[in-house]
């Protein structure tokens, strides 16, 4: 809980920061603890099976084969940052299984050279496992997208929504079905759909019927601002409020590290560096 915490604060630290750029923006603290652990997980760890997690793959070409070495051993990090606090289980989409089961063969690994030490967390696949790129209805939505178009966020306005749901990509057919192998755009409409008000894919569909994909689409932005309207008011609340946002990181980062350091110390006296 202290690392959501934590986790959360950063994510509003990042607007302020926009809003207050300069000397007088404090960095966001940080537990060195990731870092150490996630170097020590790193010698466990072959690079043929970095090379062969889908997710390099894919952004390495889309960087015409210039990734980098942090990019190739980010899911060690990610696996740093779950084993650090002995996690049991993790909720993941399903573009990040893969990297759940290097989590899970790093915890075994050690767990086998060293002791019983790490729990081997489970999965938790969320009932809508993956948002489709709105451009692209085959890739995954991504917040590093180059369009614009393709990734609807929190903070956009009403206005950005409808136009991002209006040039989502669909088909020629006007009537809303879910049949994500032959009508993967107008799913993904439906996917959202479910998702951001709590109905089922087949009554998303029923409630839908004899509306035509191009009203469908303004449906569903209307839902997903619904949606994110409390959330968005948060934001903004958080946002005039920079003391408090400055003492939950230093709360947040005190309650971390007196999770992790122990933790880090005992990984250190095992592995001969203590």
């Amino acid at each position: 809980m202290a690392l959501h915490s934590m986790r959360k604060a950063r994510g509003c630290w990042r607007f302020i920061r926009a809003l207050h750029k300069g000397s007088a923006a404090a960095p966001a603290p940080q537990v060195s603890e990731h870092t150490q652990l996630s170097w020590i997980l790193s010698c466990m760890v072959r690079l043929p099976r970095l090379q062969h997690l889908h997710q390099w793959k894919a952004k390495t070409t889309k960087q015409k084969h210039d990734g980098t070495g942090g990019l190739l051993t980010y899911p060690v990090l990610q696996a740093a940052d779950i084993l650090l606090y002995k996690s049991t289980h993790v909720p993941v989409g399903e573009d990040q299984v893969q990297h759940m089961e290097l989590v899970q063969d790093l915890a075994e690994g050690f767990n086998k050279k060293y002791g019983e030490f790490f729990p081997v967390p489970k999965s938790i696949l969320t009932s809508m496992k993956k948002v489709k790129s709105l451009r692209d209805p085959s890739a995954k939505m991504s917040k590093s997208d180059p369009d614009k178009l393709a990734t609807v966020r929190i903070t956009d306005s009403p206005e950005e929504i409808v136009q991002k749901f209006r040039k989502a990509v669909t088909d020629f057919t006007s009537e809303v079905t879910y049949d994500p192998a032959g009508r993967a755009g107008v799913s993904n409409m439906v996917a959202v759909h479910a998702a951001v008000t709590g109905l089922s894919v087949e009554e998303v569909v029923r409630r839908s019927a004899g509306m035509d994909t191009a009203h469908y689409k303004l449906a569903v932005a209307d839902a997903v601002i619904e949606k994110f309207a409390p959330i968005k008011r948060e934001i903004e609340k958080l946002k005039l409020d920079k003391d408090h946002l400055e003492k939950v990181l230093q709360i947040g980062s005190a309650k971390a590290k007196e999770l992790a350091y122990p933790v880090c110390q005992e990984v250190k006296k095992l592995v001969g560096f203590l």
